[in-house]
C-alpha cells in the first residue's frame, strides 16, 4: 500500500492518503500534550506503544462484535485503516471518580461510581470540547438519535470487554475516551485510539497510575509506566 500526502496532522497522529480513497495510513507520534494543548512534550517511544496498544484491543474488539477503522499493522508506528468521517463527540466512559469528573462533582478520586457512566463532548479545540448531551448533539446536527444509540451500545460493550480484559492483568480501567466514525455508506465504527492517552489505568492493587496522567500531573517516570502498561497487555495472555 502506497503512502501518499498527508491530509491531517494531530496532537498525536499523522494521517496520510493511500492509492485507495477507503485506506488511509496513521502513523503515531511520541509528541504529548495536556488541557488542550496548553502542557507539551515528548513521551519517548509513545507512537509504538499506542499504535501497538491499540491494533491489539481493536483486534478483540472486533471479535467481541464491536466494528472499528483498523484493516492491518503495517510497521512500528503505522497502520492502515479504513476512511470515515469521524462523528465530532468525544465519548468518555467513566468506571471510577477520576480527573475532571472528580473536579466538576466534587467526588474524591478514586471512588467507584454507582454505574458506569457516560459523557459526550463537543469535539471542538477552540471551544474546549465542552460538555453536551444528548439532545445538544441532535440539535447541532453532530449525529442522528439512532447514531447516537449505536455510539452509546459500542461504548459501554468496549467498557465491559476492556474492564474484563485488564482486570485479569491486574489493572483497573478507571475510565477512558473513545471516538467514532461513519464509513462511505454511514455506518458507524469504532476509531481513533484506545491507549495510556486515552485511558486511565491504576494498578489494581497499588494505585499506581499507569498512563498519560504522570505527564499531566507531572508525576515523572512516563515512559516506564507506558512500557509497564504495554507489557501487562502482551505479556498478559
Amino acid at each position: 500500500m502506497e503512502k501518499k500526502e498527508m491530509i491531517y496532522e494531530g496532537k498525536a497522529k499523522k494521517v496520510f492518503r493511500t492509492d485507495d480513497p477507503a485506506l488511509l495510513i496513521v502513523d503515531y507520534k511520541d509528541d504529548a500534550t495536556a488541557f488542550n494543548g496548553q502542557k507539551r512534550g515528548t513521551i519517548g517511544g509513545k507512537g509504538i506503544i499506542n499504535n501497538k496498544m491499540s491494533n491489539y484491543l481493536m483486534a478483540i474488539l472486533e471479535k467481541e462484535g464491536v466494528p472499528t477503522h483498523l484493516v492491518q499493522e503495517l510497521s512500528e508506528r503505522e497502520t492502515l485503516v479504513k476512511c470515515v468521517k469521524i462523528v465530532p463527540l468525544e465519548v468518555i466512559i467513566r468506571n471510577i471518580a477520576a480527573g475532571s469528573f472528580s473536579a466538576r462533582y466534587g467526588v474524591e478520586e478514586g471512588t467507584p461510581l454507582k454505574i458506569s457512566t457516560i459523557e459526550f463532548s463537543y469535539k471542538n479545540d477552540d471551544l474546549g470540547d465542552p460538555l453536551i448531551n444528548d439532545y445538544h448533539a441532535l440539535a447541532l446536527g453532530l449525529a442522528t438519535e439512532k447514531e447516537i444509540e449505536t455510539i452509546k451500545k459500542y461504548a459501554f460493550k468496549v467498557n465491559d470487554v476492556l474492564r474484563a480484559l485488564w482486570a485479569k492483568r491486574g489493572v483497573t480501567l478507571v475510565d477512558f475516551k473513545l471516538e467514532f466514525g461513519r464509513l462511505a455508506d454511514g455506518t458507524i465504527v469504532l476509531a481513533d485510539e484506545i491507549s495510556p492517552d486515552t485511558c486511565r489505568f491504576w494498578d489494581a492493587e497499588t494505585g499506581k497510575k499507569l498512563d498519560k496522567d504522570r505527564f499531566r500531573r507531572d508525576l515523572g517516570n512516563v515512559e516506564d509506566a507506558y512500557t509497564e502498561i504495554i507489557g501487562r497487555l502482551v505479556d498478559g495472555e
